[in-house]
C-alpha cells in the first residue's frame, strides 16, 4: 500500500490537473480514482463496483421522471402559457416583460427542476419579445438568466435529489418544501431589481387582459403547473415516494401535453425520450464517477482531515459559514452544480451538519443556493452561457449589467445561511421530524 499523505496529493492533484485540461468532469473523477486506487494497491473492481453501487439508488429513479416530465412541459408549450399566466399577474407593473420573465421562471421552475433548462425554454420566448419592447440586449438576458436558477430551489428540484444522495438519505420532501421561501425570496429580490431598472431605463408596461382571455390563460395555466402539485403534493402526503410521484407526474404531463394543448404530434415524444436519455446517460455517469471519487475520499479520510482542517481554523460558527459560502461560489465559477454536490457534499456535511449541529435540509438548501449562484458567473456558468447564446450577446457585454442581480442572490444567501428559520419553517410546518 502506498503512502496515504501522497495518495491524497495524487486524487486531488490529478482532479485538478485534468480539470485545467478541461477534460469532461465525468471522466476527470473517473481517472483521479482510477489512478489513486492504481497506486494504493486496490483491485481495480473495488472502484468499479463503487460507481455501480452509486447508481443502484431507488431514489435517483425520480431523476429520468422529472427529466422526461421537464421535456414534454418545455416542448409541448406550457412555457408559453405560463408567460401568459405571469403577464396576467405581473405585466401591468413598470418593466412588466421583466416581471413577467421573473415570475415565469419560478412557475416553470417548479416543473423542470432545471436552471438551463428554464434558460433556453423561457429565454427562447421572452428575450425576443423583450428586445422588441424595447428591453436592452444586456437587461434583457441578465435577468432571464439570474431569475432561472429560482429552478434548482424551488421544489421539486433533481439537484435536491442528488443532495440527498450525497448526504446518506436526507429526506426529498423536507429538502423541497425547505427550498420553497428561498426560491420564493430570490424571485421577488429580483422583480424589485427588475422594476429599479424598468424606472432608469424606461421599460414599458403590458397590455391589460378582458375577463374572458384571463379565465382562458389561467385555466390553460394551471392545468400545466398540476404537475408541480402532483409531485409535491405526493412527497409531502406521503402517498408516494419522491420517484413515485415523479412517474406519476409524467403520465399526467403526457396526458396534458399530447391530449389537452396538442401543440406537438405524438411522433414527438419519440424525439423528447431522446433528448431525455442523453440528459440522462450524462447524469447517470456523472454520478458512478463521482460514487467512485467519493470512495476514494473516504478511503483516504479526507472528509475527517477536512474537518479537522476547518475546526483547526476556527471553531466561529460564523466564520465558517463565510468561509464555505466564500469556497463554494468559487468553486461554482470553475464546475458545474450536480459533481459539485457530489463532491463537496460528503467533504463539508460532517463540519457542518455532524459538528456545528446545522439542519440537513438547511445545509442542503445553502450549498444549492450557492452553487445556483456558479450557474450565472463566467467562466464555467452553464445557464450564463445558453442565455449568451440564446441572446446573441457576449459574455462581458452582460456581465455589468448583472452586478445588481448577483448582489440580491448573495443577499438572499446570506438570509438563508443566517437565518435558518427562513429555510426551516415550512418543512417543520408541514412535514415536522417525529
Amino acid at each position: 500500500m502506498g503512502d496515504q499523505s501522497f495518495a491524497i496529493v495524487l486524487l486531488l492533484g490529478s482532479f485538478g490537473i485534468l480539470l485545467l485540461l478541461q477534460v469532461p468532469i465525468t471522466f476527470t473523477l473517473a481517472v483521479s480514482a482510477i489512478v489513486t486506487a492504481v497506486y494504493l494497491g486496490l483491485p481495480l473492481m473495488v472502484v468499479v463496483q463503487q460507481m455501480v453501487q452509486g447508481v443502484r439508488s431507488f431514489s435517483l429513479l425520480a431523476i429520468p421522471f422529472f427529466i422526461i416530465a421537464g421535456e414534454m412541459m418545455g416542448q409541448g408549450g406550457i412555457s408559453r402559457r405560463l408567460i401568459l399566466f405571469s403577464n396576467l399577474l405581473v405585466g401591468r407593473i413598470r418593466g412588466g416583460l421583466a416581471q413577467v420573465n421573473c415570475l415565469a421562471s419560478m412557475f416553470f421552475g417548479g416543473i423542470s427542476g432545471s436552471a438551463v433548462a428554464d434558460v433556453s425554454s423561457i429565454g427562447t420566448i421572452l428575450i425576443p419579445m423583450m428586445k422588441e419592447k424595447g428591453y436592452d440586449d444586456d437587461f434583457s438576458v441578465g435577468i432571464t438568466v439570474t431569475s432561472a436558477c429560482q429552478g434548482v430551489i424551488i421544489p421539486p428540484s433533481h439537484n435536491m435529489i442528488i443532495y440527498s444522495l450525497a448526504a446518506g438519505g436526507v429526506s426529498v420532501g423536507r429538502l423541497f418544501l425547505g427550498g420553497f421561501i428561498p426560491g420564493v425570496l430570490l424571485g421577488v429580490g429580483l422583480m424589485i431589481v427588475s422594476y429599479i431598472f424598468a424606472i432608469k431605463r424606461g421599460y414599458p408596461k403590458e397590455k391589460r387582459y378582458t375577463l374572458k382571455e384571463a379565465l382562458q390563460i389561467t385555466k390553460d395555466a394551471l392545468l400545466g403547473l398540476m404537475t408541480a402539485v402532483i409531485i409535491m403534493g405526493g412527497v409531502i402526503s406521503g402517498v408516494f415516494t419522491a420517484t413515485e410521484s415523479a412517474a406519476v407526474a409524467v403520465v399526467y404531463a403526457f396526458i396534458i401535453t399530447f391530449f389537452v394543448y396538442r401543440e406537438i404530434p405524438l411522433a414527438r415524444f419519440k424525439t423528447i425520450l431522446y433528448g431525455a436519455l442523453k440528459t440522462l446517460a450524462m447524469v447517470m455517469a456523472l454520478i458512478a464517477a463521482a460514487s467512485a471519487f467519493g470512495y476514494m475520499m473516504a478511503y483516504l479520510k479526507i472528509p475527517a482531515l477536512a474537518t479537522e482542517l476547518l475546526l483547526s481554523i476556527t471553531h466561529n460558527r460564523t466564520l465558517l459559514l463565510v468561509l464555505v459560502n466564500l469556497l463554494l461560489l468559487v468553486l461554482g465559477m470553475i464546475m458545474d452544480m450536480a459533481p459539485l454536490i457530489l463532491i463537496t457534499t460528503p467533504i463539508l456535511y460532517p463540519v457542518f451538519v455532524g459538528a456545528l449541529g446545522m439542519s440537513p435540509v438547511h445545509f442542503g438548501v445553502m450549498l444549492i443556493l450557492n452553487l445556483a449562484i456558479g450557474l450565472t458567473t463566467p467562466p464555467v456558468g452553464s445557464a450564463l452561457f445558453v442565455g449568451c447564446a440564446v441572446g446573441k450577446i457576449r459574455i462581458e457585454q452582460v456581465v455589468k449589467t448583472m452586478l445588481p442581480m448577483w448582489a440580491v442572490m448573495v443577499a438572499v444567501l446570506i438570509l438563508i445561511t443566517f437565518v435558518p428559520e427562513i429555510t426551516m419553517f415550512v418543512p417543520n410546518l408541514v412535514m415536522p421530524q417525529q
